[in-house]
């Protein structure tokens, strides 16, 4: 990477670090472009360069922040030798909520945009990438002892409902507190899982 370029991505990375302290800090209707500018210490021009406005590095930032996490649990999921569609899936759901778990900000954040930011990280980016969180699921899915059939309708559910219902159950203690509500989590998302089988 030439020394253009370092700068470039040092300019954004700055910027999508203010914008994240700003956002869970101030709020996101508090915080104006000229204060993650002025923090960041670049002009305001350089925002303009990557992002339209202030929800447009928002949503870039719940996908930046969302496939930090799934990363993690990919990375995580590697090193464990857990086998099996079903409880690779549980184990990946299990260290992305603990994580939430313990950084509420970020949790308040993301809020329920797992999804978008598990699935729709190419297609809001613009950014590819080798570890893509779908990519490693079809990945998963491939090496499994079972066919699935709509493996998108099946993703899609798994992620909103374990999302959804943590933001809820985390938060809010709806319907019950987290440790008491994931054995009812889990138990769905087998059965879900189990339901798209084909053999």
């Amino acid at each position: 990477m030439g020394k253009i370029d370092e700068n470039k991505k040092k300019k954004k990375e700055a910027l999508f670090n203010t914008a994240y302290d700003l956002f869970t800090t101030k709020g996101i209707n508090s915080t104006a472009i000229s204060d993650i500018v002025e923090k960041a210490g670049v002009a305001k021009g350089t925002f303009y360069l990557y992002f339209k406005d202030k929800y447009d590095i928002k949503n870039k930032l719940v996908v930046h922040k969302t496939r930090e996490l799934f990363d993690a649990a990919g990375d995580a999921l590697y090193t464990s030798g857990t086998h099996g569609l079903e409880e690779q899936l549980i184990f990946i759901i299990d260290h992305v909520i603990n994580a939430l778990m313990e950084n509420k900000p970020l949790l308040n954040f993301i809020s329920k945009n797992l999804v978008m930011g598990a699935l729709r990280s190419t297609l809001i980016t613009g950014e590819n990438s080798n570890n893509d969180i779908y990519d490693r699921f079809l990945e998963l899915v491939e090496h499994d002892d079972y066919s699935y059939s709509n493996i998108d309708v099946m993703l899609f559910t798994i992620v909103e409902l374990a999302g959804s219902t943590a933001y809820n159950s985390i938060l809010y203690k709806e319907p019950l507190p987290f440790e008491e509500y994931k054995p009812f989590l889990y138990r769905t998302v087998r059965l879900i899982i189990r339901s798209y089988r084909e053999n």
